[in-house]
């Protein structure tokens, strides 16, 4: 520090300063070695005695073996939820069921840091994600379900709704515990029991959230939860006694199950893929505007099927949008998912990783310009730096196919109707972002736009009362609010 000759002070900031490492401590969060499967309210091994190890991929270390069910553990596991159905859950009094859905959100928030140290260790994500968005909005859930259970007149007024039955749920890897609770806490409050699958490379937050369930004395078999692989979501989903099939996944799957259960009376809801557009208009606030595509593809490692992965931005201020995004990119933080200062975590697993790495090079090949931070990574675990591609084409593989990384592909666009017609040449329709000024070009976007949401000045914003899901290969169904309600229901 010099002193300057108006004796002033004059502060020579000659070093870079980055910020000291802020991680949150393991030691809250308990592990088993070994996980059963979560049947009839205990903990059984698995018929097949075959089990499967989970790892963290910031470090690629074994966190646990996980139980690997086959069909003959999920034919036990649907035996279990349809005992409970008849004999208990389906005869409670909905006040009833709805004081143990209560009771299961307050006890999600009273483990929240735990179940957020877990999220983080088996998925890769940051734990700010994981701290402030999946478990506050898991738990918030089961409150807001625990609400209607009691109130289905009022929801279906001069209906009939009645209960499915069985409910098979399949969850994907990106969000273990939020999408546990989005598909439980609706099933649950409509008086279905519920056999669920979470991811084979997530299953810890799940498997703790069973724990729950059991320490809350839920009836035994109202929830079962089940671990494997695809075999086992296939035994799920092509099980007789099973009602309802609720599954979030890639739209490949998505189209297998379809096929499943077609000829059968069984009711389904598929959430699948994105390739969401994300445009800016030259009246928008650019800096919000640019703060909004690094939370909507960045902060989530590109790990949501609603990842703003196009971004259209008007000619006029394509300028300045590239240059502030690759000012904002060059402060971006990759690193150890457990460090309160990292932004982006890791990849949750070494082929997903690969599935990357091979979309990267496609768009290189097809003439894109790649940009990519100068951030350091660490030498262990599945990291990618945050990636941009601009000069693309509408026809480009990486600007029509789904990724699921922190890759954003950027075009110009001059007029409302060639933006409307960009946003929708898309195989997908899940979701949407509009940044304007104008509340009349909003509302003209929003009304042309084929996606089940469309967020307005703002990016990946969730409520359980409000519904989501998808046109086209991105899905059919909504989950959430009022809507994720008749999903599980017969209304007559």
């Amino acid at each position: 520090m010099a002193k300057a000759k108006n004796n002033t002070l004059k502060l020579n900031f000659d070093t870079k300063w980055g910020y000291s490492p802020a991680p949150e401590s393991k030691s809250i969060a308990k592990i088993e070695a070994k996980y059963d499967l979560f049947i009839n309210g205990k903990f059984e091994k698995p018929l097949s005695k075959k089990y499967f190890d989970t790892i963290n991929p910031a470090t690629e270390e074994k966190l646990s073996e996980v139980a690997d069910a086959n069909a003959a553990d999920v034919d036990k596991a649907v035996k279990a939820a349809r005992i409970a159905y008849n004999n208990v859950w389906g005869k409670m009094p909905a006040k009833e069921r709805a004081k143990y859905i209560y009771r299961i959100a307050r006890m999600i928030q009273e483990r929240a840091r735990e179940f957020a140290v877990i999220e983080s260790l088996d998925g890769g994500k940051p734990i700010r994600e994981s701290r402030d968005i999946d478990v506050p909005v898991a738990a918030n859930h089961f409150f807001y379900y625990a609400g209607w259970a009691d109130k289905l007149q009022y929801a279906f007024p001069n209906r009939n709704p009645k209960p499915l039955g069985v409910a098979g749920q399949i969850i994907p890897w990106n969000f273990p515990l939020l999408m546990a609770a989005w598909k439980i806490a609706p099933a649950l409050a409509t008086g279905n029991t519920v056999v669920l699958k979470p991811a084979e490379t997530t299953p810890l937050t799940a498997l703790k959230l069973a724990e729950i369930i059991q320490e809350s004395e839920l009836p035994a078999g109202v929830v079962n939860i089940i671990t494997g692989a695809g075999a086992t979501g296939a035994a799920i989903v092509n099980h007789s006694d099973i009602n309802k099939i609720a599954f979030t996944g890639s739209t490949d799957v998505g189209k297998i199950i379809q096929r499943a259960v077609a000829g059968t009376n069984k009711k389904i809801t598929l959430e699948l893929g994105g390739k969401a557009a994300n445009i800016i208009f030259d009246d928008a606030p650019i800096d919000q505007a640019v703060e909004g595509i690094i939370n909507g593809i960045y902060f989530n490692q590109g790990h949501v099927c609603c990842a703003g992965s196009r971004l259209f931005v008007q000619e006029s201020v394509f300028d300045e949008v590239i240059r502030k995004l690759k000012d904002r990119l060059e402060t971006l933080i990759v690193g150890d998912p457990l460090d309160k200062n990292t932004d982006i975590g890791a990849i949750n697993s070494k082929q997903q990783m690969e599935t990357i790495h091979k979309y990267l090079k496609i768009g290189e090949k097809e003439g894109a310009e790649m940009y990519q931070s100068n951030c350091p990574l660490p030498k262990k675990g599945y990291f990618i730096r945050p990636t941009l591609f601009t000069n693309v084409a509408q026809s480009s593989r990486i600007v029509q196919e789904e990724i699921f990384g922190p890759v954003l592909t950027v075009q110009t666009f001059r007029t409302d109707d060639e933006v409307i017609e960009k946003a929708n040449n898309t195989p997908f329709g899940l979701s949407a972002g509009v940044w304007t000024d104008k509340g009349s070009k909003i509302f003209n976007l929003t009304t042309k736009m084929r996606a089940g949401v469309v967020w307005a000045n703002t990016y990946n914003k969730f409520d359980p009362t409000s519904p989501f899901g998808g046109y086209k290969e991105s899905g059919f169904g909504r989950e959430g609010g009022l809507h994720g309600l008749s999903a599980y229901l017969n209304v007559h």
